[in-house]
């Protein structure tokens, strides 16, 4: 099983913009020492506390002070600009990157992201379905292309102004064949979407604000699509967040993770508590569908979500997980403000040099994991 990263991020709203933005870079440049395989990236145009704005510019910054660490959007929100800004920006960033680039994707689902574009009253997957059509076709065509699907918002040619010879109307391809991995995060248990990447060869990682079972419900979906698109499914290609902080003493795990007031992983769930509540999707965190929403209380959610604790019980808890889940490929890790730097650091450390090591022994994998021979091409 491989260990990734992934920050949406969430830093508290006095916290200094430029400081935040160096903190973020510096856990991945930590990560990518560490041996974790990849590192994922939210954005956000209008959102305070998750205030990177664009993650493919932020991941840049970060192609030169890493070096085997796969950069990966988490997400690109494809209905905040056009598909051939994705395609061409995505395409460039994959060769500037050689290869370790990873797109996420998502329609961006933030209501004040959507008011500030003025498309709050579009149909966003609708959007997103129109922009995926338009990336593929780019990237597997050829100029002067005649991107005409019906009902598509976007149409895309250069057939008037194509000059070949002078290289003018000609769209650039990734630097991997056919092109990088796609990923989309999967938020809603029994999700018809992970079918969908299924059949296009998508890859699903399911949420950390997902209880087990629910994450647990996306293999079968998934399989569903492969077996749809007559190609077999691999657990190597799902990822499964969750939201783990380890340390060396089991109190100050306890105090961190969970229950002092200024624990980051507290300040992360009230957050995502609350906007989830006010978009009326807090039925994420219901233990069963027809539980009163009175029942989902902050330390309820946190005993529910938060992995934390010494080596010993964090790894207890994944095997758990597995046992729930079935296997997948890969355990990311979902990143926090830093409220305390050497806290932070030092669990990032123990995941990746005394959790996963024995999680994979317990379980007889390697750390590839499911989908070996994926990971050992780079």
């Amino acid at each position: 099983m491989r260990l990734g990263y992934f920050t949406m991020p969430m830093h508290p709203l006095d916290t200094d913009y430029t400081t935040t933005l160096k903190q973020d870079r510096e856990a991945i440049i930590l990560c990518d020492k560490l041996g974790y395989y990849d590192a994922f990236v939210g954005e956000h145009l209008s959102d305070d506390a998750e205030n990177i704005t664009n993650s493919m510019l932020f991941l840049s910054t970060l192609i030169h002070s890493t070096e085997k660490i796969m950069l990966g959007t988490g997400t690109t929100n494809l209905t905040h600009t056009h598909p051939v800004l994705v395609a061409s920006h995505a395409a460039m960033f994959d060769h500037l990157a050689e290869g370790r680039f990873i797109l996420g994707i998502s329609p961006g689902t933030l209501r004040s992201d959507r008011e500030v574009l003025g498309i709050a009253n579009e149909d966003i997957n609708k959007m997103f379905a129109e922009s995926i059509d338009v990336i593929l076709a780019i990237w597997e065509g050829e100029a002067p292309y005649g991107i005409k699907f019906p009902d598509n918002r976007w149409q895309v040619t250069t057939e008037n102004t194509l000059d070949a010879p002078y290289g003018t109307g000609i769209l650039q391809k990734p630097y991997q064949d056919p092109r990088p991995e796609i990923i989309g995060t999967v938020v809603a248990p029994f999700s018809k979407g992970v079918t969908e990447m299924g059949k296009k060869d998508f890859h699903p990682i399911s949420a950390n604000f997902l209880f087990d079972k629910w994450a647990a419900t996306h293999w079968a979906n998934y399989a569903e699509g492969c077996v749809a698109a007559e190609r077999a499914a691999d657990p190597g290609d799902w990822r499964i967040a969750r939201t783990i902080f380890v340390a060396d003493d089991e109190t100050v795990a306890e105090a961190y993770g969970k229950t002092d007031a200024n624990s980051p992983y507290r300040f992360y769930y009230s957050q995502l508590l609350y906007k989830l509540t006010k978009g009326g999707r807090q039925a994420v965190f219901k233990h069963h569908k027809d539980e009163p929403d009175d029942a989902i209380t902050l330390d309820r959610v946190m005993d529910d979500l938060v992995i934390c604790g010494g080596v010993d019980s964090v790894v207890d808890q994944v095997l758990a997980l597995r046992e729930v889940t079935g296997p997948f490929g890969e355990l990311v890790v979902a990143g926090m403000d830093w409220v305390d730097e050497n806290l932070t650091k030092r669990s990032l450390q123990l995941m990746a040099e005394e959790v996963m090591p024995r999680v994979n022994a317990a379980l007889g994998e390697t750390a590839a994991g499911p989908g070996a021979k994926k990971a050992a091409q780079r």
